[in-house]
This record gives structure tokens, C-alpha cells and sequence, in this order.
């Protein structure tokens, strides 16, 4: 594994909880359906109220949608500036120096769309395996009410380049051999052959299709990084690519990311607006079975 450190299961969670170096934080965001014909795909509620009924011991909660997200795009999930980062992960106490873990509730998307956004920051983060459906599954402690927090700190980010992409610069990578760009939807909607909520059915021409829904397992742990190398490999995903990761909102392709992460991949971008815009651009091409 590339980042050993990058995973952590329940069991090394449990050894280290009540830890005053552990910053731990539920990241969950529920995609709530909108009626036929809205402007929107979903509707994106946080996971306030699933916390409160249920939560790991000491965790804080961080609201992708409402804190960490660009309030003034059409798109949801868009990364933000740094400064809103900065500020926003500092209100929540977030500090480098501590070991960070993150976790989610009925996927594990949340809390590596936080890792990758953290990792974009120069900030290494732990995700939960299994996240909190495991965690409960298992018998382990469980506290409810609202987040008691953790003493704010004064962030401050290393940007790294390379981490998000836009439209402009998928399409000139179109067409180039040195580059694969990967799918993360299902094949359905990969393929064209079911209606998105995203707009125009189809995918970005010539991109390839490893679902993340592929890389997990019925305990919505991560598949073994050996059946992860084997799908990728098998889509024509190789080190001496560049790939672009695509979904429909930025999310889901991050399970993508964190497993080639671990495969040892370094030239890794994420396509963020994703099929959320790219379906809805008549001006963008598009591609079907």
C-alpha cells in the first residue's frame, strides 16, 4: 500500500479513541431526490440529524454542502477558496499535527471526498473503512446529541496543484493517449442506457468506466487493493497515464481516487463539476452505446 496510514479499520479506531491527538468527524451528506423536471439532480442535506441520533464517541461534524462547498456555484460540492477552507476547517478545530480521521454513514464518498480535499490542502487525512455503518455493526460505543467540538484552531494550507480540473481542461485531453479518464458512475448510466438526473445521458467521450460502487464491499468496506488494481488495470488504467476521475458530483469518484491512491498512482486529478455540468452543456460532446 502506497499510504499505509491513509486507511484505518475499526479496531485501530477503538485503540486510539478518547486519544487528545484524535480529530475525528462524521462527514455524512444525504442525496435527497427533487421532483421531475427540477433544475437540481438531488437535493443535498446534511447529516446533522443522523449524528445526533448516533455518533463515534467525541466525533465533530462537518457539513460538506453548508461550510465546505462554493455557496455561489450552479454545481453542488464545489471546491471553494482556500481562505473559506481555511476558516471553516479551523472553526472545527481541524489540526494538522493530530491524526485525522474521517467517516461517513451508508457510503464511504463523504469522508474521502474530505480526504481528497484535504490532501489538495498539503493535509493527511485517515478514512474509516467500513465507516460508521461498520463501526455500529460491530457493537462498538456510541454517543448521541449534537457535536461538543473541538478547540478552534488557525489553519493554514499548503495548496498542492493538480488536484481538481475543469471542463476546459478535460477537453483538451480528449483524444490524448497519455491520458484516461475514468468514470466512477454505474455502467447504466455509463453506457447511456438509463435516464440521468444529471442531464443528457451518456459519458465524456472516450472515458473508460470502473464504478465505485465496484470498489466495495457488502460490508461497504474497500475491496483489497489487489481486485482494485485488477478493474483499473483491466480499463486500460495504468502509472504511466494521467488520470482524470469523473462522477456526477465530484464524490463518488474519490473512492476511485483513494484506492489508486494506494496503489501507489500520482498523476490523479478529479474532474470536480462532473456530469452535473458536463450532461447540461449542449456544448460539451457526449458519448452513448
Amino acid at each position: 500500500m502506497s499510504r499505509p496510514t491513509a486507511l484505518i479499520a475499526t479496531e485501530q479506531l477503538a485503540a486510539i479513541l478518547g486519544d487528545p491527538n484524535l480529530r475525528l468527524y462524521d462527514c455524512t451528506t444525504y442525496n435527497e431526490p427533487v421532483p421531475p423536471g427540477s433544475d437540481v439532480p438531488y437535493r443535498a442535506v446534511a447529516g446533522d440529524k443522523t449524528f445526533a441520533a448516533g455518533h463515534i464517541p467525541g466525533a465533530d461534524f462537518l457539513d460538506l454542502q453548508g461550510e465546505f462547498s462554493d455557496a455561489s456555484s450552479q454545481q453542488f460540492f464545489m471546491m471553494p477558496d482556500v481562505a473559506q477552507l481555511e476558516a471553516a476547517f479551523g472553526r472545527h478545530g481541524l489540526d494538522a499535527s493530530k491524526t485525522i480521521v474521517l467517516y461517513s454513514i451508508g457510503t464511504m464518498m463523504w469522508s474521502t471526498r474530505f480526504w481528497w480535499m484535504l490532501r489538495s490542502l498539503g493535509v493527511e487525512a485517515c478514512v474509516l473503512d467500513g465507516g460508521f455503518d461498520k463501526w455500529k455493526e460491530e457493537g462498538r460505543p456510541v454517543e448521541t446529541g449534537a457535536p461538543r467540538g473541538y478547540p478552534a484552531t488557525t489553519f493554514r494550507a499548503t495548496p498542492r496543484e493538480g488536484f481538481f480540473v475543469d471542463k476546459t481542461a478535460v477537453m483538451s485531453r480528449l483524444g490524448d493517449p497519455s491520458t484516461v479518464i475514468v468514470n466512477a458512475l454505474g455502467p447504466q448510466f455509463h453506457r447511456g442506457l438509463e435516464r440521468s438526473r444529471y442531464g443528457r445521458p451518456g459519458r465524456i467521450p472516450g472515458s473508460v468506466n470502473v464504478s465505485a460502487a465496484t470498489l466495495v464491499n457488502a460490508d461497504k468496506t474497500l475491496t483489497t487493493l489487489a481486485d482494485a488494481e485488477t478493474k483499473f488495470a483491466g480499463q486500460g488504467v495504468t502509472r504511466d497515464k494521467n488520470v482524470i476521475l469523473y462522477c456526477g458530483g465530484g464524490i463518488s469518484a474519490t473512492i476511485d481516487l483513494f484506492l489508486l491512491t494506494q496503489l501507489g498512482f500520482d498523476r490523479l486529478t478529479l474532474y470536480d463539476a462532473s456530469m452535473g455540468e458536463w450532461a447540461r452543456d449542449s456544448a460539451l460532446p457526449i458519448e452513448t452505446d
